[in-house]
């Protein structure tokens, strides 16, 4: 059985990608920081009180894993923020010392713009995503950079426009290249994605899009 570390799982995201291993047969631990806060409960299911900013909170979780995923979010916070490219740091390095290797990351669709977008997705992403989210995509960039330059068998996902809607496990993905038009995904579509491609090494080491 696979046994996968997940972050971010009290996030939509997230907590749709515990489900699913689940569902899938995985044995799964969630780094939270309020267990409290998360209600799922499973026999494969194991919850650990940890921060991804303080590396020791999480460290010995890393033991055994075949993959670790990260759903890391900050919501609706637009401030500075180093829980991605800190928080990643710390991934890594965790994931060096235990020598697991495969990670499955998420980041942003709108985070940098290509002419495969359109006008309109371009315009939104460029005039309104970019500047609201001018602090959390910064760091969202620093996360990129750091996980390209580490040795891990890293995937990283640039969604669109996330909709909690069920799922269809019918979508689109460009591996290394990009989409025409990607407007949204649903997380429960992005959760299978992810969790499809967990020993797919034809996805190692690219930057993913997915979106209908």
């Amino acid at each position: 059985m696979d046994s996968i570390l997940i972050f971010g799982a009290t996030g939509g995201s997230g907590r749709e990608a515990v489900i699913q291993a689940l569902e899938k047969g995985f044995s799964v631990t969630a780094v939270v920081r309020n267990p409290a806060a998360f209600t799922l409960r499973h026999d494969a299911l194991t919850i650990v009180k940890g921060d991804v900013l303080q590396l020791s909170s999480f460290e010995k979780e890393m033991v055994g894993k075949t993959a670790v995923i990260s759903c890391l979010g900050v919501g609706r916070d637009v401030k500075p923020t180093t829980v991605y490219s800190k928080g990643m740091e710390n991934i890594l390095a965790a994931m060096h010392q235990a020598n697991v290797t495969r990670l499955i990351c998420l980041s942003a669709g709108a985070l940098y713009t290509y002419k495969e977008m359109g006008f309109f997705i371009r315009l939104l992403a460029t005039q309104v995503l970019q500047r609201i989210l001018k602090n959390p995509y910064a760091d969202l960039r620093i996360m990129e950079k750091t996980v390209q330059a580490s040795a891990a068998d890293w995937s990283i996902i640039r969604p669109p426009m996330l909709k909690d809607k069920p799922l269809t496990a019918q979508y689109r993905v460009a591996v290394g290249t990009h989409l025409a038009r990607p407007f949204s995904i649903n997380r429960a579509d992005l959760a299978h994605y992810m969790l499809g491609i967990v020993n797919d090494a034809r996805t190692f080491r690219s930057i993913i899009d997915i979106a209908y």
